[in-house]
């Protein structure tokens, strides 16, 4: 792996942009309406759970990737295996995401681009990101993590005194009971994006302080699953339950709303400047941990050489996925939890932690 070293903040930085990154954008948790706060939390705090099974697993291998540790624990060719395929699964969750952002671009302020040029300069720009190294990308997250949160308290106050809140769009809470809210957290708020935490597991080894791991990881993800519950609940008490069920990027008609004396409207320009942010930062790290894992399992000395291949894959994959966005969020709700997330976020960890103990369990009654 590359020599890279970032401290506590950085890494709280980059695990807060990452989480935040598309589901601060979409209507998570909406098919429970009113509710959807409420399934946000849910998938925060199960999030926090499953981290653990994530933080118990680096403490047995604090200075090895993900890929690494799997042939320490299941054997090296079968470790190996399972790597690639979480090497495949980064590398389609990094097309899923640049679709979103993708999608979003075509569909608000360049309606006249093809998907595939707006997805080309994205993946570009994170290729030549990719060069640069893994420090440079946490530096660069520490600079637009002040613009985001700026970009977030002014939308806040030009929102407030629009005087567009309005509270009783989130009565009645729990209409329809506990029943709706633990599917969609099963089915969604847990793996998306608190679940997606797995990716870390290759990036870990870098921090330089390994007792912050703990702290800054949970304090990461509480962040930013506070935020995403805020701009929640803002988005329903604006637009309503309807409008924010049937918005496919409520935040974005939240902010079309603002007026202020006839003078301040019109304000896209905030929802896109987080939008190109949160998309940079979400891509990159999906897209760093598939290069990182491919040059550790393949013994590729420098991954470098790496990052204009599986960029051209992501790039293809992206625009290949699904034939149209309806299908393309169908999938995204009903198979890729079933069938991605649960397996490679909760299953197969859970399975290695297992492993593992048994396995370090067997070395200290050996030693002793």
């Amino acid at each position: 792996m590359e020599k890279a070293k970032v401290d506590a903040f950085q890494m709280f930085v980059l695990i807060v942009l990452f989480e935040m990154g598309s589901a601060i954008l979409l209507g998570l948790g909406s098919q429970v309406k009113q509710d959807a706060w409420i399934a946000i939390l849910f998938g925060l705090g199960g999030g926090v759970i499953v981290f653990f099974i994530y933080y118990r697993l680096y403490m047995y291998y604090p200075d090895l990737p993900l890929t690494s540790y799997l042939q320490k624990i299941v054997g090296k060719w079968l470790g190996r295996f399972i790597g690639f395929l979480y090497i495949v699964y980064f590398i389609y969750i990094a097309s899923r995401v640049l679709r979103d952002f993708g999608e979003l671009l075509a569909t608000t302020i360049y309606n006249n681009t093809p998907l595939f040029i707006i997805n080309t300069l994205m993946i570009v720009t994170i290729i030549y990101a990719m060069q640069k190294g893994f420090e440079v990308l946490a530096r660069v997250g520490e600079i637009f993590f002040g613009i985001v949160y700026l970009t977030a308290i002014l939308g806040m106050l030009l929102i407030i005194f629009s005087g567009l809140i309005h509270l009783g769009n989130l009565k009645p809470i729990l209409e329809n009971g506990f029943k709706p809210i633990i599917r969609t957290f099963l089915g969604e708020t847990l793996n998306f994006p608190f679940g997606e935490m797995i990716v870390f597991t290759m990036l870990l080894p870098f921090l330089n302080d390994k007792k912050k791991v703990k702290i800054v990881c949970m304090g990461g993800m509480i962040l930013a699953g506070i935020n995403i519950t805020i701009t929640t609940i803002v988005n329903i008490s604006v637009l309503g339950v309807e409008i924010f069920h049937r918005a496919t990027f409520p935040l974005l008609t939240t902010i079309g709303r603002i007026q202020i004396a006839d003078f301040i409207e019109r304000l896209d320009v905030l929802f896109m400047l987080y939008l190109i942010i949160g998309g940079f930062f979400k891509i990159a790290i999906f897209f760093y941990a598939a290069v990182a894992g491919t040059a550790d399992i393949f013994q590729i000395k420098n991954q470098r050489k790496l990052g204009l291949p599986i960029g051209i894959i992501v790039l293809f994959g992206s625009i290949t996925i699904a034939p149209n966005i309806a299908e393309f969020f169908q999938e995204g709700l009903v198979i890729v939890p079933v069938y991605l997330s649960w397996p490679f976020q909760i299953i197969i960890p859970f399975i290695l932690l297992i492993i593992a103990v048994l396995r370090n369990r067997k070395k200290k009654t050996s030693s002793a």
